[in-house]
């Protein structure tokens, strides 16, 4: 595992970018591109729980962007192929493979754009981040620290997972541990975006779409009792975390542009 920043290097580095989380959030300032493999190694030692809030927040943000953004880009590549063959235009070879693929990563049938389109879109930053949160104990959980598992996501593979130390009598489960936080992020994005659990998430993003609505990270939290085996308990739980730290006005947040900024040293 790659060797994890302190506290205090990081927000040393977080200075001298000029990343501010107020910033951000007043929607003044964009948010540099930097992808920590993992959490800060000291997260949990931090005892004010504003700045621990605040350290969490800046780590886990960019890479919920990062991901969005890939998302987006297939996405606005989906709507032109789906322009092209609504004019009855011959796809070249390297978009029909491409369009296999994603079927196959996406589990919609092949050739079947719309349903891809109604599953390949961005998750709310406030909602990811208020989930990463909850999941990871405000990245001080074992599994946040020692596996990258922002998002508690289960796994029945032998190898790759965490055994729960107060795992129910019976279960097999584990959590699914990470190489990077970036891979934990993309797998919670896809999960949503594929996992037959989550139809009525997708549906109810679709309608926002339609209708040409902002994408309501609380809303959308209202689909997802079954994330967690709390139900109603855990969206009670997302929301209240989305409202207490005013996440909706990360929604709109952005990456820098590629190359306006060198990453400091950390």
């Amino acid at each position: 595992m790659a060797v994890r920043p302190t506290v205090r290097k990081l927000s040393d580095a977080f200075r001298r970018m000029g990343y501010d989380l107020q910033t951000v959030l007043s929607g003044d300032g964009r948010v540099p591109r930097l992808f920590l493999a993992g959490l800060p190694s000291d997260l949990a030692d931090v005892r004010d729980a504003t700045a621990r809030k605040a350290i969490f927040f800046q780590t886990i943000l960019p890479l919920i962007l990062q991901i969005n953004e890939e998302v987006l880009a297939e996405r606005r590549r989906l709507w032109q192929l789906r322009h092209h063959l609504r004019l009855g235009e011959r796809l070249n070879a390297t978009d029909r493979l491409w369009l296999a693929v994603m079927a196959e990563r996406y589990r919609v049938k092949r050739g079947d754009v719309d349903a891809l389109l109604n599953r390949v879109d961005i998750v709310p930053v406030s909602l990811a981040l208020a989930q990463s949160a909850e999941e990871s104990g405000w990245g001080t959980s074992r599994f946040g620290r020692d596996g990258n598992a922002l998002f508690g996501m289960w796994t029945t593979a032998r190898d790759g997972g965490m055994t729960p130390l107060r795992r129910d009598q019976g279960k097999t489960h584990k959590v699914k541990a990470y190489g990077s936080l970036l891979e934990s992020v993309r797998s919670y994005v896809r999960n949503l975006n594929r996992h037959g659990a989550y139809r009525q998430f997708r549906r109810a993003r679709a309608r926002m779409r339609r209708a040409g609505a902002p994408l309501e990270g609380a809303v959308l939290a209202g689909e997802l009792a079954g994330y967690a085996q709390r139900g109603a308990d855990y969206v009670a739980a997302i929301r209240t975390i989305i409202e207490a730290n005013g996440l909706r006005r990360l929604d709109d947040a952005r990456l820098r542009e590629t190359g306006t900024a060198a990453k400091p040293s950390i």
